[in-house]
């Protein structure tokens, strides 16, 4: 391959055309809600910042589920066709658990984390992902502590009851545990349901999906890989595109670590759009620092070497749920001497929203999870909209711009082998 060819196609040009590939993290929702999220808070964004942008249907009928954007941003007029590569089905097939089943998990899954020393290294990075992979655990035991005290309470009561009226005897103190355990079991079922408000099981099989393979991906995960890796080869190969833009979000960030990997080692076209991945509220040490995560961690060291690409990993202390300003390559333990990538920066959500609006999302730890891909009402450098459909490439957008200096670049995954011993 003609690095030179490659690396110089759209160096120095505005893009007119893009194709933008979105991985979400693990995430069951259906892609139309990403879509209208961008709907939303594109027109948001524009509003602030003075230019335009729309949306409408995806021209294709054929592909992953996608959307049109037309843009006028910095004088220039832009076409960009957003596609979402879903693996929700996979997450949510391994969400499908029953109670006891997800209690089993907790059990595995801190077992893993705990008895390898990795829990240790994480809680050397940043402490808010290592309390929010802790959250799930403490909620379901308070869960199943108040489920015990009900059963306790209600078979308690039934005795007193009963010694009032001079009843007494194995059948009611049975029938008081039974009524306790019917209680309690419908108390631990009410709490499944309103998950949606707790997080609880959602965080527990996040976590349990990586750490029951100890960080390899599941046979599942590598064909979706694969799958991915072909859509985005496909594009690379249409010399009507400037750029083809992956972004990896959340655990997708690692997902999209391992599709780029695959898709360079298979060779790309001398001539072909600028080549681009954004990472965004990236968690990849929960999986990296896992012993049999070997593959990840060969993906991380090629990755961060090759010419071909240029990779920007945004993320931000705000995020409670992120490794904020941990460069994923360099604290996994795989850092090369050549190492180019990648460039990490904070979108300093405590500047680019305002007091209000901070003060407003400063505790939905969640929401602020997805801030990345939303609208900020005091804008700095980092903008969503202007990266996936504005007229510069990410690597003419950030070419200047230097790493934050309290980033963590350091060794600090226990395991760093690449290859099974």
């Amino acid at each position: 391959m003609n690095l030179d060819r490659a690396e110089t196609k759209s160096e120095h040009r505005r893009v007119n055309r893009r194709r933008v590939f979105y991985i979400p993290g693990y995430d069951p929702i259906h892609p139309r809600r990403y879509r209208e999220l961008y709907r939303k808070e594109s027109v948001a964004q524009a509003d602030i910042s003075g230019y335009q942008i729309g949306l409408t249907a995806k021209k294709a009928k054929s592909g992953p589920y996608g959307w049109h954007v037309q843009a006028e941003i910095e004088g220039a007029e832009v076409v960009s066709d957003v596609e979402v590569l879903v693996w929700s089905d996979i997450v949510r097939d391994s969400m499908e658990s029953s109670i006891p089943a997800t209690y089993l998990q907790l059990a595995q899954t801190a077992w893993t984390y705990i008895s390898t020393g990795t829990l240790r290294r994480l809680m050397r990075l940043r402490k808010g992902p290592v309390i929010a992979a802790l959250y799930p655990v403490g909620m379901l035991l308070v869960q199943a502590l108040l489920a015990v005290l009900l059963v306790w309470g209600l078979a308690r009561a039934v005795t007193l009851v009963s010694g009032l009226a001079l009843l007494s005897g194995f059948f009611v103190q049975l029938a008081g545990l039974v009524l306790g355990m019917g209680a309690g079991v419908a108390l631990l079922r009410w709490f499944k349901k309103m998950d949606g408000k707790f997080f609880a099981y959602y965080l527990m099989h996040d976590y349990a999906y990586s750490a029951a393979s100890r960080g390899a991906n599941s046979p599942e995960l590598e064909t979706r890989v694969a799958e991915f890796t072909t859509m985005i080869a496909s594009a690379m190969k249409d010399d009507s595109l400037d750029e083809v833009l992956v972004v990896g979000h959340s655990s997708g960030a690692h997902v999209a670590v391992s599709v780029l990997s695959d898709l360079i080692r298979q060779g790309l076209p001398a001539q072909c759009p600028q080549l681009s991945f954004l990472s965004l509220g990236q968690v990849v040490p929960m999986v990296s620092f896992l012993p049999d995560a070997y593959r990840l961690r060969a993906d991380l060291r090629f990755l961060s070497q090759r010419k071909e690409l240029v990779w920007v990993d945004v993320t931000a202390p705000g995020d409670g749920c992120a490794f904020a300003l941990c460069d994923p390559v360099s604290v996994s333990g795989v850092a090369p001497q050549d190492k180019r990538w990648p460039l990490v920066f904070s979108a300093a959500f405590t500047q680019t929203l305002s007091p209000e609006r901070w003060a407003q999302l400063r505790w939905r730890f969640f929401r602020l999870h997805f801030q990345y891909l939303c609208a900020f009402d005091q804008p700095g450098d980092y903008d969503y909209f202007r990266i996936t459909a504005g007229p510069m490439t990410l690597k003419e957008r950030y070419k200047d711009r230097k790493p934050s200096q309290s980033r963590i670049d350091v060794a600090v995954s226990k395991f760093t082998s690449e290859v099974p011993v």
